[in-house]
């Protein structure tokens, strides 16, 4: 793999199925082998061979059941109309652990790394040996403006997934923002190109939630770049279609927690970050998933502190759907530099132990019930 793959792949749950992530940085050819079968990155039958991220499908009950995979990479020497040249296949085995368990399921939730990457590691590696699902949940670098900063969430899921668990990926704010914002779905998970979808992962069904820019479109430092409102109503048509199916979605057989994912916990009241825009449609959100999905936990990041905040707390201003947990935080101190923390959260038959941890060691744990 040496020259062509970057990082382990990053096995993303998306609907029903799982697209496994690999960053490529030279010309090649990249598949997937489940079983007997193999799966391609490819456009309509031509398979993608140029550097970037090569997400490929893979149907989640296969991968489940054949609890590993194999990667294949070919260098792409030279591509031409007839007899393209290609070097000799490359594999690499991974092992993968499907969620089996109905409870003491263990997430650790990350947001808001901005770019630190040292201190990501140092935050989740210490929850890395038995952890069954990893949540990046937005602004992992602080713009959409390198190949790098695009891909930090790969890396980051490399060392502490190792490609052996799924890991949930969302946009945050400021995902939307530098020169390749605009190709992010060809990098990031995506359900038909939508940055916001539905998943199920063993027991465990979620909803993300898209909230896009954290300010209103006609704000001076998008220069125009942005339409978030209709992007909005998109969300929200999701969301209400999402209800319309309850027996293929949360109501499914073996769905036992209910997870909201969105970088904004949009039902906060405003602040300094919490704008004030879309206060109506937020509050719509709010009450269609809790009337209807009675989600356990809604996971959230964006403010740059870590809380718990249950439904009617001092931080409810538009009802929240259920216990939100904002799980990052990202603070400067004089003395340390910058301090991160984020959230392991063990999910169990009726409460959730949720502890905040930071790169330093300290931490900070309570029981919730859910």
């Amino acid at each position: 793999m040496e020259g062509m793959v970057l990082y382990h792949p990053t096995v993303c749950p998306v609907g029903n199925n799982y697209q496994i992530a690999v960053v490529v940085y030279a010309d090649a050819l990249i598949s997937v082998r489940v079983g007997k079968k193999s799966y391609f990155c490819h456009t309509n039958g031509i398979r993608k061979s140029k550097p970037g991220v090569h997400k490929i499908t893979v149907p989640m009950s296969e991968l489940d059941e054949a609890r590993g995979y194999t990667l294949i990479a070919e260098k792409m020497i030279e591509r031409l109309d007839y007899y393209s040249k290609t070097g000799e296949p490359v594999e690499r085995r991974y092992a993968f652990r499907p969620i089996e368990k109905t409870s003491d399921i263990n997430v650790y939730h990350l947001a808001d790394v901005h770019g630190y990457f040292d201190h990501a590691v140092a935050c989740a590696e210490p929850y890395s040996n038995g952890l069954d699902l990893l949540v990046l949940n937005g602004d992992v670098s602080s713009a959409s403006d390198t190949f790098d900063a695009i891909t930090l969430c790969y890396k980051i899921s490399s060392r502490i997934a190792k490609g052996e668990i799924p890991t949930v990926i969302s946009r945050g704010n400021h995902d939307l923002r530098g020169a390749l914002a605009e190709q992010l779905t060809e990098y990031m998970p995506d359900s038909l190109g939508k940055s916001y979808y539905s998943f199920r992962v063993g027991c465990i069904w979620g909803l993300l939630v898209d909230t896009g820019e954290d300010k209103d479109d006609s704000n001076s430092a998008y220069g125009h770049t942005v339409c978030c409102h209709d992007f909005r109503l998109c969300v929200g048509e999701m969301i209400k279609s999402t209800i319309e199916n309850p027996k293929e979605e949360y109501e499914a057989d073996g769905v036992r927690y209910r997870l909201v994912i969105s970088h904004v916990p949009f039902t906060f009241p405003k602040d300094e970050k919490i704008f004030d825009i879309e206060r109506e449609l937020y509050s719509d959100w709010a009450n269609v998933i809790k009337e209807n999905i009675k989600p356990n936990l809604m996971l959230s990041g964006h403010t740059h502190k870590c809380c718990i905040s249950h439904p009617g707390d001092e931080l409810d201003e538009l009802g929240h759907p259920c216990t939100v947990v904002v799980g990052s935080e990202l603070i400067k101190t004089e003395a340390n530099g910058r301090i991160m923390r984020g959230a392991y959260i063990n999910l169990r038959e009726n409460n959730a132990r949720v502890v905040f941890n930071s790169n330093l060691g300290d931490v900070c744990e309570q029981i919730i019930k859910i």
